[in-house]
C-alpha cells in the first residue's frame, strides 16, 4: 500500500470513534451487498457503551437499499439509528421503525440520490464504503454494489474505507460510475452501454480512515421456489410468448426481476426453456438465479445496482469471473442510473415486482401491513412500474394459511395506483389489466387472482358497490375495509 494511504490504516474500533454524535452516515450497500462490516458493529458497541453511561448518542443512517445485520442490524439494536433512508428489510430496524424510534423516509431508489445532492434531506456528513482498491489519488473501487455510493462519496466531508479484499479483483472493473446532471440525459441506448467510470474519484484529503478487512457478503440463500412461486412463472412465461406470437413484444426486451423466490424461479424456468432466446437484465438486483442462465449460456449481459449473492454464489462468481469470463457479463450501476425512468422506457423493460397485497380495481400495496405498519418499502418497484413496456405485480393469493387475502376490496396503503399497474398474477392466474375500466378490472382480477375461498366476498363487494355507489369505481366506504378489520378482530379476513 502506498506510504499516504498506509498512514490512515487502522483499527474499526478506532475508525468508530471518529464518528461523532448526530453524524449523518451515507454507506455503500443495495440489498444485501457491497456493505460496511466491521466499522458498523464498532460503532453500535461504542454507542452502547455511551448511552449506559447516559449520552443520548445516535446517527443518521442513508444506504442504497437494505443492508446486513453487520450494519442495519446491530445499529438497530444499539438503539442509535435516528433515522433511516430510503429502503430497509431487516426485522430490527423495521420494528424500531414502527415503534416510532427511528425515523423512516421510505423513497423511490431513482430519487433518492437527487433528493440527497439538492439538499431536500440532509446531507450525509460521512461516507462509508465497502471497497476493494484505493489508489493514492483517490480513486475508489467499490465491491458487490453501486447503490447511492457515488452521490455519498462525493458530498460526504469525510470517508472512511472498508478495504475489502474477498472478491479479489472479480468486481474490479465491472462499475460503471456516471452521475447524471440535473438537466442531462442518460445516454444508455442497450443494457450493456457504458457511460461512466470504473471507479469514484473522490479528494484523497477526506479520506480519515482505512480498515483492511476480508469478509463476504452475508446474504443466505432464498429457498428454492414453492408450487405458487412455479405457476407463477409459468403464468408469465406463457403470457410473454402469447404477446410475441401476436406481434406485441419484441424478442430483445430486457427484464428488470425483484428479489424473492418468484423473480428466481422467473429466470430459472427460461433458463431450462429450450426455446427461450438470450436475455439481457436491466434491473436493479442480480441474485444466484442468473447462474443458470449463465451456465445455459443463455445471458448476453446482466446489468444492475448490486450483484446479491448466496456465499455459495459468491463463490461461484469468483471461481468463474476469469475462467469463464463471466465478469465480462456484468455491469454495476449506481442505481439512480439502474434504475432511472428514461432509460428503463427507452430500452422498453419488461418489469416483475412483487405485492403485499392489490385490490380488485388495481391499486397495490408494497409497504404496509394493515395500512400504518411498515413491512419493507416501496424499493424500485416504482421506479419500473410506472415506466416499464410490460410491468406484472405477483403475489400468492393467500397468506399465512389462507387467514390473509392478497387480493382485497380496498389496499389499506398506496404505493402503485391503478394508472402504474398493468398485469397481476397469483398461483391461481393471471389478470392483463390493460385497457379495461374499473369494473371489467375488478371482475378480471375476482375471477383469474383471487383464491377461491375469498372469490364470494369479493363478488359480493363488488355487487353490493354496483348497486349503491358510483359506477365508475364502485367503492362503498362503509364496506371498503371489512377484510381487514376482520383480521384485526378475529385473526382472519374470512372471519
Amino acid at each position: 500500500m502506498h506510504p499516504d494511504l498506509k498512514s490512515k490504516v487502522m483499527t474499526a474500533q478506532e475508525a468508530a470513534a471518529l464518528i461523532n454524535n448526530g453524524e449523518i452516515i451515507g454507506i455503500s450497500g443495495f440489498t444485501g451487498a457491497g456493505y460496511p462490516k466491521v466499522v458498523t458493529p464498532a460503532l453500535a458497541e461504542r454507542g452502547t457503551k455511551l448511552k449506559a453511561e447516559g449520552v443520548d448518542f445516535g446517527i443518521s443512517f442513508y444506504t442504497g437499499a437494505s443492508v446486513g445485520d453487520e450494519s442495519d442490524g446491530v445499529l438497530a439494536r444499539a438503539g442509535i439509528m435516528k433515522m433511516r433512508l430510503p429502503y430497509q428489510s431487516h426485522a430490527d430496524v423495521r420494528n424500531s421503525i414502527n415503534k416510532g424510534t427511528t425515523e423512516y423516509i421510505d423513497m423511490h431508489l431513482s430519487h433518492s440520490a437527487r433528493m440527497i445532492r439538492m439538499g431536500f434531506v440532509p446531507k450525509p456528513t460521512l461516507a462509508l464504503v465497502d471497497a476493494c482498491d484505493v489508489t493514492p489519488d483517490g480513486k475508489i473501487y467499490l465491491t458487490g454494489c453501486g447503490g447511492n455510493t457515488p452521490t455519498y462519496l462525493q458530498i460526504a466531508d469525510r470517508i472512511i474505507i472498508e478495504l475489502n479484499t474477498h472478491y479479489g479483483d472479480t468486481l474490479k472493473g465491472v462499475h460503471d460510475v456516471f452521475i447524471p446532471e440535473l438537466k442531462g440525459n442518460v445516454p444508455i441506448y442497450s443494457p450493456g452501454d457504458r457511460i461512466g467510470k470504473d471507479y469514484v474519484q473522490v479528494d484523497p484529503k477526506k479520506i480519515v480512515a482505512i480498515v483492511e478487512v476480508k469478509l463476504p457478503d452475508n446474504l443466505k440463500p432464498f429457498a428454492a421456489p414453492d408450487d405458487d412461486s412455479n405457476a407463477i412463472a409459468a403464468y408469465i412465461l406463457e403470457f410473454l410468448e402469447h404477446e410475441r406470437k401476436k406481434g406485441r413484444l419484441p424478442n430483445d426486451v430486457p427484464y428488470q426481476s425483484g428479489v424473492g423466490n418468484v423473480a428466481n424461479a422467473v429466470l430459472g424456468t427460461m433458463a431450462k426453456n429450450p426455446a427461450q432466446a438470450p436475455v439481457a437484465l436491466y434491473t436493479e438486483v442480480i441474485q444466484d438465479s442468473i447462474f443458470d442462465i449463465l451456465e445455459a449460456d443463455k445471458l448476453i449481459v446482466a446489468s444492475g445496482a448490486s450483484v446479491s449473492y448466496s456465499l455459495a454464489g459468491q463463490d461461484k462468481y469468483m471461481a468463474n469471473a476469469h475462467t469463464k469470463d463471466w465478469k465480462s457479463k456484468f455491469v454495476l450501476r449506481p442505481q439512480e442510473i439502474s434504475n432511472n425512468p428514461e432509460v428503463i422506457r427507452r430500452l422498453g423493460v419488461i418489469s416483475m415486482n412483487t405485492a403485499l397485497e392489490a385490490d380488485i380495481f388495481g391499486h397495490v400495496n408494497s409497504t404496509h401491513v394493515n395500512g400504518s405498519r411498515i413491512m419493507n418499502g416501496i424499493g424500485g418497484s416504482g421506479d419500473f412500474a410506472r415506466n416499464c413496456l410490460l410491468g406484472f405485480f405477483m403475489t400468492p393469493s393467500v397468506a399465512k394459511g389462507g387467514k390473509i387475502s392478497a387480493i382485497v376490496p380496498m389496499v389499506s396503503h398506496v404505493d402503485h395506483t391503478e394508472h402504474d399497474t398493468m398485469i397481476f398474477v397469483s398461483e391461481q392466474g393471471l389478470a392483463d389489466l390493460r385497457g379495461l375500466a374499473p369494473i371489467k378490472r375488478a371482475r378480471l382480477i375476482i375471477e383469474k387472482c383471487a383464491h377461491p375461498s375469498y372469490k364470494p366476498l369479493l363478488q359480493e363487494y363488488l355487487d353490493y358497490g354496483i348497486k349503491h355507489s358510483a359506477l365508475h369505481t364502485p367503492h362503498t366506504l362503509d364496506k371498503a375495509f371489512d377484510f381487514h378489520k376482520r383480521l384485526i378482530e378475529t385473526g382472519s379476513m374470512l372471519g
